[in-house]
């Protein structure tokens, strides 16, 4: 399992302590160190590769943001603070998320399952750079679970979560349709804002939708053209 490398930034040492609590519920995260300033945080940058910050915004001598701005080499970030007028030049900054104080663990769950599907969706776009792939691990409760393109009938999108319909299962994942959409192979195409199907799967169609097994699945207006692809 892949570790990723966290360093937490703030001055509060009960807000740092959580953190860490927090953090130490998930097996992914080795917590590198946890520093009360950004100055204390800029040597261990010097000295560290970090993969993600936990960095409080409102602290003295030097703002987190503006911390984070003269970095030249960014690590992904999930902005901390008290404040909630803060929440624009987090996001402005590409943070991951920003969390408000104090952080309870079902909100800073949520924010680790943002910085992990990122992850996930770099990962892939090297890994299909050297390789074909016949697979993907997708994050389902707490465990990275392999599954097979060829497996797939197709995928439904559900507000913040994507459902990924094999013959005799379904896997449940957050994720948005569209970062997973480009995670698969050609063989799969967009028939409609909510559905990606499998090609290799449909056993009937018309202008209107597609059947695989016993379901149908719309065709949206703007997705038309995906029937090309399945008549070929």
């Amino acid at each position: 399992m892949k570790k990723y490398r966290c360093l937490i930034i703030d001055d509060e040492d009960l807000a740092r302590e959580l953190i860490e609590t927090h953090l130490s519920q998930l097996d992914e995260f080795d917590i590198i160190a946890s520093c009360a300033s950004a100055i204390e945080a800029s040597k261990v940058l010097q000295q560290q590769q970090v993969d993600l910050l936990f960095l409080d915004i409102e602290m003295p001598v030097l703002k987190g943001t503006d911390f984070y701005k003269n970095l030249i080499h960014k690590p992904k970030v999930i902005f901390t603070t008290a404040h909630r007028n803060y929440a624009l030049d987090g996001f402005e900054l590409d943070a991951v998320d920003y969390l408000l104080k104090p952080i309870v663990f079902s909100r800073f769950f949520n924010a680790i399952e943002k910085f992990l599907a990122t992850q996930q969706s770099r990962n892939h776009s090297t890994d299909t750079q050297t390789s074909d792939k016949s697979h993907l691990f997708i994050r389902e409760n707490r465990k990275q679970v392999k599954v097979i393109f060829d497996d797939i009938l197709y995928i439904q999108s559900l507000k913040d979560y994507i459902e990924i319909h094999l013959k005799n299962k379904t896997h449940v994942v957050k994720y948005s349709i569209s970062a997973f959409e480009k995670q698969l192979p050609t063989t799969f195409k967009r028939i409609h804002r909510s559905y990606i199907v499998n090609i290799s799967k449909v056993t009937a169609y018309t202008n209107h939708d597609v059947e695989i097994g016993n379901r149908e699945i719309p065709i949206s207006e703007n997705y038309k053209q995906s029937i090309q692809f399945i008549k070929e």
